[in-house]
């Protein structure tokens, strides 16, 4: 499994958001955001291989972002909704974890937690 894993369900529709584009970076030595990783949520709205199987993150600040105002616009909502990306920054404090950070979305507001 990967070490970061995340699934968006739109509350709007009560269905998982498939095709979304969601990358991962992780925070540099110089506050700036370095890419690992991009991919796009699957038909039941989930990213399960983000890192090959066994590649572990070290302790950090890592960022999620979510482009959101795409998949919105896709669906009709004027203007591609009110956030046209949701960006979830998280602090990695121990290497060798998995982390999975869903994603609660609706086209004027979002939710997010620690998965499991």
């Amino acid at each position: 499994m990967s070490a970061v894993t995340t699934h968006i369900l739109d509350t709007a529709l009560g269905k998982p958001a498939a095709g979304v584009s969601v990358s991962l970076a992780m925070m540099g030595s110089n506050d700036a955001w370095i890419g690992l990783a991009q991919a796009a949520t699957d038909t039941d709205g989930r990213i399960r291989e983000f890192l090959s199987p066994g590649q572990t993150l070290r302790a950090g600040t890592y960022r999620l972002r979510f482009d959101t105002g795409p998949y919105h616009a896709a669906r009709g909502v004027a203007g591609g909704g009110f956030f046209p990306f949701v960006d979830v920054v998280f602090e990695i404090k121990a290497a060798g974890q998995h982390f999975h950070v869903p994603l609660l979305l609706s086209p004027f507001g979002y939710s997010t937690y620690r998965g499991s």
